[in-house]
């Protein structure tokens, strides 16, 4: 389950220098207060609480549920770009999700993220993906990856690993398969400690999902391919310490744009 993420093809949000603007409805707190919160009707986004009801024809979504974490990423922090940045990286979910008739519960209800991506201009090109690792023995272990095209033909790669309660920060890494049709991303990082990670992400075969996103110019549209029921294997080499895989078929978001 992931909640809150935007594509990097959007505006700034520009929520932060916000006032209460109840013509439209819409209340937030003040600037700068904490905690947080910005509140439409029935739909309110907050600190570590969010809920919300979505109506079509016949069809109706509601959820209220609370999010914890214990860890943070920022991927991405250029001002002149934008951001990318998951508060709740490794976020267990409580509370209410209920669909038409039927009503999911859980305490806890399930594991994710809740993340955010902003961008001052269009991208044409981009990769993102984050995955839940569950683990029996406790905290489960999430790795989050981003690649997006930049001025004069740059190319941003970042990569964080949260696993055993440890941080693995990758500056840059090397992708051997990107195939955004198939949906399919392997890469491989390593940090400067010396630890190794080699990760394959892909999409389900016939339910991948093709979203229209409008350009931030509002010049016409373009095709964002994701799957956030992917499957992942991921596979951990450290210093003197015996090599780990772990995987899920299920807990991985993968998103992709461009060719």
């Amino acid at each position: 389950m992931g909640l809150g993420k935007a594509g990097l093809s959007g505006a700034s949000s520009g929520y932060a220098g916000s006032r209460n603007a109840s013509s439209s409805g819409a209340r937030m707190s003040e600037r700068g207060a904490s905690p947080f919160f910005l509140e439409i009707a029935e739909n309110r986004i907050g600190e570590s609480e969010c809920r919300g009801r979505i109506a079509v024809g016949d069809q109706r979504i509601c959820w209220d549920l609370r999010y914890q974490s214990s860890f943070r990423a920022q991927l991405s922090g250029k001002g002149w770009i934008g951001f990318s940045r998951t508060p709740h990286s490794d976020a267990v979910f409580s509370g209410e999700i209920a669909l038409n008739d039927r009503t999911f519960r859980g305490e806890p209800l399930g594991h994710g993220m809740q993340g955010h991506n902003c961008g001052y201009r269009h991208r044409h090109f981009w990769s993102w993906t984050h995955i839940h690792f569950p683990c029996a023995r406790g905290p489960g272990s999430t790795f989050e990856a981003l690649a997006y095209e930049m001025p004069i033909g740059m190319m941003f790669r970042r990569a964080v690993l949260w696993h055993d309660e440890e941080k693995y920060s990758f500056r840059r890494f090397s992708e051997s398969v990107r195939d955004a049709r198939q949906l399919n991303w392997k890469l491989e990082c390593t940090d400067e400690r010396g630890a190794h990670v080699q990760v394959s992400v892909r999409g389900r075969e016939g339910l991948v999902h093709r979203l229209p996103y409008v350009k931030t110019d509002c010049s016409g549209r373009f095709e964002v391919a994701n799957d956030s029921l992917a499957l992942a294997r991921l596979v951990l080499h450290r210093p003197g310490k015996a090599a780990e895989e772990l995987s899920t078929d299920s807990g991985a978001v993968l998103e992709m744009v461009g060719g």
